[in-house]
Order: structure tokens, then C-alpha cells, then sequence
């Protein structure tokens, strides 16, 4: 399939790659910096622009892949005078309704996954949710995911609101998490490096293990006296106080709940 990108940011550049290796011709490249769109350009070896308006025709696929908050804006521009070509759009958290009125055949293909420009990602492994306004567009659609990814799953856009969701609290969140704690350790001359061993079992346990069986901590029995001399650490910084004194009461409210045994503190 001949394609286009519009957007040239982390998912594009990993999707775009990976349609290549699949045998896919990516014929343009848009972004709204030309720097950014001839970067992504040079590596897949076509051309690039950084204006709506010069947006090639002839592509079978449009692939806008832009911040949610100038995807319809970008839409109504890609979509006029296209025809019956199909466009999609690669946000988790947006509705494949965001196409209505400006095109014909529309979808979604979300890649679940986090991605960045400079590391490479088995992408056959990703799961990939897709979307579609018609059949015939679903199965066009689906026969592009099946091309880069071994997991292609149809999700409507309600059910695929709640995957970003939990995506976010897996992935963003978490995240956000080992960089409080690398400035902490920072702080006070610590390598972070120490919490890798501890970072990759907890991520392992939970391919065998459901994540509340998993769960450790002061926070499961609610160890008060733990507690407070941790909180006491971050007198300084109260929005990390009070992140660990709600996120420690939701561990806990959450292992009286129960479901299967506790895992035993390490």
C-alpha cells in the first residue's frame, strides 16, 4: 500500500519504520517543522512537507498521527479533496468520529505501546487495536496491522477510551514514578541503577501473577509507623507527600479487598 504520514513524532517514526520493513511504500512525510518531517523523510526515503496543502493525492492510506488536540483541525485539512481514500488516526483516547463529514473511509489503528524516536521496538510484539466506519475499510485496515503486528484486535472507541486509560496507570504514570525516585536517590549521590533488578521482577511477576497477588510493600498491611518516617522524608516536597499517602491507601484499601493471597515483602 502506498502510504502517508501526517506527523513525524514517536509513534509515527516507529509505524512508519516498521510499514517500510513490511513492504510498504511511504511516499511523503508531513509535519508542521520541516525539520522533523525531512528527519523521518531521509530514513524512510521519500519526501517531506511541512504544509497541509501540499499533501500528496495519490496515497491509498493517510495516517494522521498528531497531539489530540489539533486532530480534527488537521483532519478537515487532510481529508478535503481526497476522495475515497482512507484515513486513520493512531490516539487512543480520540473517537473515530472525529472523521465524520470530512471523509469517506475512516478508521483508527492505536498501537499500544510507548515509543521513542531513538529506540527500536519489536513491533510484530505490540498489540494493535483498530476501528473502521464500514467493513470493507475494517478488513483494508486490519490487513495493514496484520502487516507489522502479530496482535491486531477490533476495539470499538468506548472500550478503547478505557485501554488508554489503563495504558496510562501501566505505562505514564509508572513512569513518572521511577523518576521521583531517580531524583530522589540523586539527591543523596545514589545510582538509580539499583532499582533496575527490583524494576524488571516487579514488571516479570505479572506475567504469572495478577498485579494485586503481586503487590508488596508497607502499604498492603499498612504499616503506620513505615509510613509516617517515609512521609517524613518528603516534608520538603508536599505534592510527593500527599502522592504517596493516596497512592499508599489505595494499595491498602485494595489488598483488603483481596483477591488471592498477598505476595510476601521481599
Amino acid at each position: 500500500m502506498k502510504v502517508i504520514l501526517i506527523g513525524a513524532g514517536n509513534l509515527a517514526t516507529n509505524l512508519g519504520k516498521a510499514l517500510g520493513r513490511a513492504g510498504h511504500a511511504i511516499v511523503q512525510v508531513y509535519s508542521r517543522t520541516l525539520q522533523s518531517a525531512v528527519a523521518l523523510a531521509e530514513q524512510l526515503g521519500c519526501g517531506a512537507t511541512n504544509d497541509l496543502h501540499a499533501v500528496r493525492n495519490d496515497a491509498d492510506i493517510y495516517i494522521i498521527s498528531v497531539k489530540d488536540s489539533v486532530l480534527a483541525e488537521v483532519v478537515g485539512q487532510v481529508c478535503a479533496g481526497k476522495g475515497d481514500k482512507i484515513f486513520l488516526h493512531t490516539a487512543g483516547s480520540m473517537p473515530l468520529g472525529v472523521f465524520e463529514g470530512c471523509a469517506e473511509n475512516y478508521g483508527v489503528l492505536y498501537p499500544m505501546q510507548t515509543f521513542s524516536k531513538s529506540r527500536e521496538v519489536a513491533f510484530s510484539e505490540i498489540p494493535c487495536f483498530i476501528e473502521a466506519n464500514n467493513a470493507e475499510t475494517l478488513a483494508e485496515i486490519g490487513q495493514l496491522a496484520r502487516s507489522v503486528s502479530d496482535h491486531v484486535v477490533t476495539m470499538s472507541t468506548e472500550d478503547r477510551r478505557y485501554l488508554h486509560l489503563a495504558a496510562v496507570w501501566t505505562c505514564n504514570f509508572t513512569n513518572h514514578c521511577y523518576d521521583i525516585a531517580a531524583r530522589l536517590l540523586a539527591d543523596h549521590d545514589i545510582d538509580f541503577r539499583y532499582m533496575l533488578p527490583l524494576i524488571d521482577e516487579t514488571a516479570r511477576k505479572v506475567h504469572t501473577m495478577t498485579p494485586r497477588q503481586a503487590q508488596t510493600g508497607p502499604a498492603v498491611r499498612y504499616d503506620a509507623n513505615v509510613i509516617a518516617a517515609q512521609m517524613k522524608l518528603m516534608e520538603q516536597n508536599p505534592l510527593q507527600q500527599q502522592l504517596y499517602e493516596w497512592l499508599s491507601k489505595s494499595i491498602h484499601q485494595a489488598s483488603e479487598e483481596g483477591e488471592g493471597q498477598p505476595a510476601s515483602n521481599p
